[in-house]
């Protein structure tokens, strides 16, 4: 049965809620946090998962940006428009490519970016309170293992049919 509210998946059994209920809403209320402790930023959301990927990615191509943020370009292209008029993103010549021009963060993102960093980091200390010194490496480590075992394989079928058991056997 699914949970009602995040009252519910608090309360509840950790046995009785699955691996991805539990990072979907851990997840999810991280976000919410970082929003409520981050709105005197000036940044939504979609503009602070902007410049924290450019910060790791700086000059990047958008087209591969919006790869990594997984949106579409036309999207990433608007948002990286309004960005540029507020001053948080200048565009650059690509130096291998005169049509293209890059995304670089300006000294206002960069200086948003050790802000917003720092409340990332009350926030992860917030939800580890209880746990081993060691609980976020080891934790990090399991994740990017998971993440590592999901991106290097292509998906594949949940379930053969009986017909593909049968066949396979013969």
């Amino acid at each position: 049965m699914p949970m009602s509210s995040a009252a519910d998946s608090r309360s509840a059994s950790p046995h009785s809620m699955s691996l991805g209920a539990v990072l979907t809403d851990t997840a999810r209320m991280m976000r919410v946090r970082f929003d409520q402790r981050a709105r005197h930023l000036g940044l939504t959301r979609a503009q602070w998962s902007v410049i924290a990927t450019l910060a790791r990615n700086e000059g990047i191509k958008q087209a591969a940006l919006a790869d990594l943020l997984e949106i579409e370009p036309i999207t990433l292209c608007r948002q990286i428009d309004r960005m540029e008029e507020g001053g948080w993103i200048e565009r650059r010549a690509d130096p291998t490519d005169r049509r293209a021009r890059l995304p670089h963060l300006t000294p206002k993102a960069h200086a948003v970016l050790e802000q917003g960093r720092a409340l990332a980091t009350g926030i992860y200390a917030e939800a580890l309170a209880g746990l081993p010194s060691d609980a976020e490496a080891k934790l990090v480590e399991m994740l990017a293992h998971m993440r590592a075992n999901l991106s290097d394989r292509r998906a594949e079928p949940a379930e053969k049919t009986a017909a593909e058991k049968i066949a396979a056997k013969a």
